[in-house]
């Protein structure tokens, strides 16, 4: 890959990060977009956003209006999130050995064919919940395929200089899309029914797969060795255990997806119906709002570079979106609530853009879907914090109150990681990519 300033068109492929000599605060923030292989992997990443939020929001609001109950809708994240915990052994041994633009083809293809025929299903006439959970664990068998893949394929397609900046970018659109796509979402689910809903997101991707054919990758070396399934995990696991960095940025994602996703991911159509008396436009603008935060905090990302005290960025921004959600849970105006939540997602935006970015540059390549495929663990977490936010707001009789248990526990432990880690607080950006570019396994 030549320099930032020539004509990069022409290189389908990322070098190794040792080539380049260009220091990280010299590297501009939209730098990554002259490359045509990550213009063509943003597209795709934002239209994958696109779906996911129509589907979020059509699959939530289908199952609270179906069964009006809490516990039901944390259920059905919870089987999304536990497919996808057993599917995590095999989707970092697929990463490692089968060729990545392949796996593209194979998980959005998968999609689209359940996507449409629930569509399909839901136009019959006849909705039944139990369609919606055999949907849900069928996007749980793909999902953690999808998310160690798409943490990896970036380090074929960028070299590592610009990898902050491309991760910053790729969370940017896939806040770009939930800032506005959720209030079309609603407006499909109202116009066209959800059924409606799913068929156009099975249009979605249609377009993706399109844009998978014009990617370009490097000739990939899948990894010779042939053990288990669960021998490979097992590979992730002593690798994390042993490297500081890696098991101390593995750790702090654990607190988003255990104490600040689920209050996201479940509680929205709660706000909307019981706190805000309105329907799927509601749940769509609280939605939106968050998402609108998100943008900024992307962009703020691919500037934040120059601070370099990423360690340092990472544990404030997840604490202010802790604050951020408590206050949206004390809100009793809905503009005062999306204010909250658009702060929300701006901290959010720039706690997992950088602990992506710092996690992935302390991973050897060879290794790399094994390690992705156990820091993915927390899909566990996630599934034990989606139940406890959905049973929580059914039992303290709304979803003020367990908004407030979560994610004040989430500020309680940045608090004490502030304290007594020295590696998040004294963690450079710098030194992240001057190790990617010296690892190699068994160092």
């Amino acid at each position: 890959m030549l320099d930032p300033g020539t004509n990069v068109e022409k290189e389908p492929a990322a070098p190794d990060a040792s080539v380049t000599s260009t220091p990280i605060g010299k590297v501009g923030p939209f730098a990554s977009l002259r490359i045509r292989n990550f213009r063509f992997l943003l597209a795709g990443s934002l239209l994958f956003s696109v779906a996911g939020c129509i589907q979020g929001l059509g699959l939530n609001w289908l199952v609270y209006k179906m069964t009006g109950s809490g516990t039901i809708l944390g259920s059905i994240n919870m089987v999304l999130s536990a497919t996808s915990l057993v599917m995590i052994p095999m989707s970092g041994v697929l990463v490692d050995r089968v060729d990545h633009r392949k796996l593209m083809f194979l998980k959005n293809i998968w999609m689209f064919a359940i996507v449409l025929g629930l569509g399909f299903l839901l136009l019959s006439g006849h909705p039944n919940i139990s369609y919606l959970f055999a949907f849900a664990f069928l996007c749980g068998v793909i999902q953690t395929l999808n998310i160690t893949l798409g943490q990896v394929v970036i380090f074929d397609l960028v070299p590592r200089i610009h990898t902050p900046n491309a991760i910053a970018l790729l969370q940017t659109g896939g806040y770009l899309t939930r800032s506005f796509v959720p209030v079309i979402g609603g407006l499909l689910i109202i116009w066209f029914g959800p059924g409606g809903n799913f068929l156009f997101e099975a249009g979605v991707f249609v377009l993706i797969i399109l844009t998978v054919t014009q990617l370009h990758f490097p000739a990939q070396k899948p990894s010779l060795v042939r053990t288990s399934s669960f021998q490979n995990i097992q590979e992730g696991i002593k690798y994390v255990a042993k490297q500081r960095v890696t098991r101390t940025f593995v750790l702090l994602g654990f607190i988003l997806a255990l104490f600040t996703v689920p209050i996201i991911v479940v509680l929205p159509p709660i706000y909307a119906v019981k706190v805000f008396h309105g329907g799927a436009d509601v749940l769509g603008i609280l939605i939106s709002s968050f998402g609108a935060g998100g943008i900024f905090g992307g962009v703020a990302t691919a500037y934040v570079s120059r601070l370099d005290r990423w360690g340092l960025v990472q544990l404030v921004s997840i604490f202010m979106l802790s604050l951020c959600l408590m206050a949206f849970a004390f809100a009793t105006k809905l503009w005062i609530a999306l204010l909250f939540l658009s702060l929300g997602g701006f901290f959010e935006a720039i706690s997992l853009s950088t602990n992506q970015t710092l996690l992935q540059l302390s991973i050897p390549n060879d290794l790399r879907g094994r390690v992705t495929s156990v820091v993915n663990l927390n899909a566990a977490l996630s599934l034990v914090g989606c139940l406890l936010a959905g049973v929580g707001a059914d039992v303290l009789g709304g979803p003020k109150m367990i908004t407030v248990i979560l994610a004040g526990a989430a500020a309680g432990i940045c608090i004490l990681v502030f304290m007594f880690s020295p590696t998040v607080r004294n963690y450079r950006l710098s030194q992240g990519i001057a190790s990617n570019a010296a690892k190699k396994t068994g160092e």
